[in-house]
């Protein structure tokens, strides 16, 4: 399982917890075609997202002009989440290609708006943890 895919996946897994409050093994699960494997990538951004999430969620608070998180759809809750763990944690991986990664999945999911929504919460976010 490539990286794209595992962001495909994990997203699809926190969206899951957050809409049907499903438990963390049992939204992965979920997620997996028959026979796939769950990749320690795909496993790290659902655990750590789920870990992390009240920090994370306090962090994107701080960033939103206008918008409370509650007001937040979910697909781009999940994947502003998911991006921001995967930018503050996981060292191996350039910060803009978790941003570009993050800003298609909400193209995919979300549309163009989505796009540009989680492209501004990213951006302030980053602006803020890197001072």
């Amino acid at each position: 399982m490539n990286r794209r895919v595992a962001r495909l996946r994990a997203a699809q897994a926190l969206y899951q917890m957050d809409v049907a409050q499903s438990e963390p093994n049992e939204a992965l699960e979920s997620v997996l075609d028959t026979g796939e494997e769950a990749s320690g990538f795909l496993k790290d951004l659902i655990f750590g997202t789920v870990e992390h999430k009240a920090e994370l969620d306090t962090i994107i608070s701080a960033n939103l002009v206008g918008w409370t998180i509650e007001r937040m759809g979910h697909v781009d809750r999940a994947i502003t989440r998911m991006a921001l763990y995967e930018m503050q944690y996981i060292d191996d991986i350039p910060k803009n290609v978790t941003f570009n990664e993050a800003i298609e999945l909400a193209k995919a999911f979300g549309g163009e708006e989505s796009g540009k929504f989680i492209n501004g919460v990213l951006s302030k976010s980053m602006e803020e943890l890197n001072k």
